[in-house]
């Protein structure tokens, strides 16, 4: 079957699989026939609010009601984007004023926070658009016609990520980008519909992308895991446990969480047989936490920026002890992606040429729209190129830094911004990190550079001493790459896509650095 929207997936399994259980969270549950009927209604309704390609924009906790009014939006010829709650309320109208979204969708737990935005336009509940029943021949009539206007380069969703200037970057992504991933994606994995996808991640995040695109395709079922579980570890696993979860595609911080809060120890969910890991670099300490527990489970570490829908690159962990200051390798690319690396001359890096690095750049039709009406931002990121001199070859610039192992595979290095130059030498960030986690007692490190002061400020966690630590750094780091200062803390800090928040690091570096002289 060809596909030319992601319609066809939910429609299909609808078909094929009408009572199996499509997506299901703690207050219920529903099926692929009624989740099909639910988002047509829907999109029926919002199709008198909303024109073709624009957006309708979601504030609220994902849920199996978001579901159906997601793919409302996207039946009614539009696409959807989910604003983080939790977020400051400024930081959200501005995303919001990017957007300028048709309708804003809330649910009753969050409706007086969604009045106080500086949104003008309409607000639904959703709780109102779940309680209509199946469509009528005249709304099939209506999302009939609409859907011959649309094509697979259209918007499927915008997810935003943080701006260096202050305003949110909205990163479209297309249908065909979602179809031709999941399409390999779930194959590639032997993802079945006998498997249950336990979501982590928030709906704002494209982690999600793959448990919601993944389900629909192969018939899976989807379980959705709310978000206050990631602080409550028992409920997590009984949770998990429970509900038979037997495919985790998880960000590295939630599997970082469930074993330095030895939740595995207390329950292990047995059924699961994939896990999957993106956003970070997985300490390999943590990893071995997992696989002694789910030793038969298969590893695979995913890599690849939002901007290029999902991942790029996968790698099958072998079934080997791996050091504790191993990097575990990005890996080779999916299908119909292309994935290369550039020198500072725009000179492509080789295979051949192990060990030399340079950017990391992709192209195909995994590539995202671009930022959403901010074509300044696109320009300077999305660009040509420079190795094809035939036709114009559209290309991302991840802003990472890698390079090839013996074996070609793609090794993540550092990002771009996190290689600086200290006393003389070029300095990987990413690599005092790995040896701070390679030492006993230290659970998390995440390394800065105070640029004003020439300094390396190393943060971790963990019971390990802070004297200890200094000193056995100093035995397996050179001269120049020995933090001046070593800070720990209790907790790292996390942004909203679960990633270790480097700001606010600076931020506590400040504050420490402010204390130590008026002390």
């Amino acid at each position: 079957m060809y596909f030319t929207n992601v319609l066809q997936f939910l429609e299909r399994s609808a078909e094929e699989y009408p009572e199996r259980t499509a997506f299901a969270d703690p207050e219920g549950e529903i099926t692929f026939r009624d989740l099909c009927l639910r988002a047509k209604s829907i999109g029926s309704y919002l199709a008198g609010l909303m024109k073709p390609q624009e957006a309708a924009a979601f504030y609220m906790e994902k849920s199996v009601p978001a579901v159906a009014a997601m793919f409302g939006a996207v039946y009614a010829g539009g696409f959807y984007s989910f604003i983080d709650v939790r977020q400051p309320a400024a930081r959200a109208d501005k995303a919001l004023e990017v957007l300028a979204p048709a309708v804003l969708i809330t649910d009753s737990l969050n409706e007086e926070k969604a009045a106080e935005l500086s949104y003008s336009g309409k607000i639904l509940r959703i709780e109102d658009l779940f309680a209509v029943s199946g469509p009528s021949p005249e709304d099939e009539k209506k999302l009939a016609k609409i859907r011959e206007g649309l094509t697979d380069t259209m918007p499927l969703y915008v997810n935003f990520t943080s701006g260096s200037t202050g305003t949110p970057k909205g990163v479209a992504v297309a249908h065909r980008s979602v179809i031709e991933f999941i399409s390999h994606f779930v194959p590639l994995f032997g993802i079945a519909k006998e498997d249950i996808l336990a979501n982590q991640a928030p709906f704002d995040f494209d982690v999600s992308v793959k448990d919601i695109y993944s389900g629909l395709f192969a018939g899976a079922k989807v379980q959705l895991i709310p978000r206050e579980y990631f602080s409550r570890p028992a409920q997590l696993m009984d949770y998990l446990a429970d509900c038979g979860a037997s495919v985790l595609i998880w960000a590295v911080s939630a599997m970082c969480f469930v074993s330095i809060m030895n939740a595995l120890e207390y329950k292990t969910p047995k059924d699961v047989r994939l896990v999957m890991f993106s956003g970070e670099v997985m300490p390999v300490k943590q990893l071995k936490i997992w696989k002694k527990y789910l030793p038969k489970a298969q590893y695979v570490n995913l890599y690849g920026p939002t901007e290029i829908t999902c991942n790029c690159t996968y790698f099958r962990l072998e079934d080997r002890d791996y050091d504790l200051s191993e990097v575990i390798p990005a890996g080779r690319p999916f299908p119909n992606e292309k994935v290369f690396l550039l020198d500072e001359n725009d000179r492509e890096v080789t295979k051949d040429e192990s060990g030399k690095e340079g950017e990391i750049c992709v192209a195909g039709t995994c590539l995202a729209l671009g930022y959403y009406k901010d074509p300044v931002r696109t320009d300077a990121a999305f660009m040509l190129n420079p190795l094809s001199d035939a036709w114009p070859e559209r290309m991302y610039r991840t802003g990472d830094i890698g390079r090839y192992d013996e074996e070609g595979n793609l090794v993540y290095v550092s990002r771009k911004d996190f290689q600086i130059k200290h006393m003389g030498h070029r300095i990987e960030l990413g690599e005092i990190e790995a040896n701070a986690m390679a030492r006993d007692g230290v659970s998390r490190a995440c390394c800065i550079y105070d640029d004003a002061k020439h300094r390396l400020v190393l943060f971790y966690t963990g019971e390990r001493g802070k004297k200890e630590l200094e000193e056995e750094l100093k035995l397996v780091l050179p001269p120049f790459m020995v933090p001046g200062k070593v800070l720990p803390l209790e907790e790292m800090p996390l942004n909203k896509n679960g990633k270790i928040d480097r700001q606010a690091l600076f931020a506590m570096y400040a504050g420490s650095s402010r204390k130590a002289k008026k002390d």
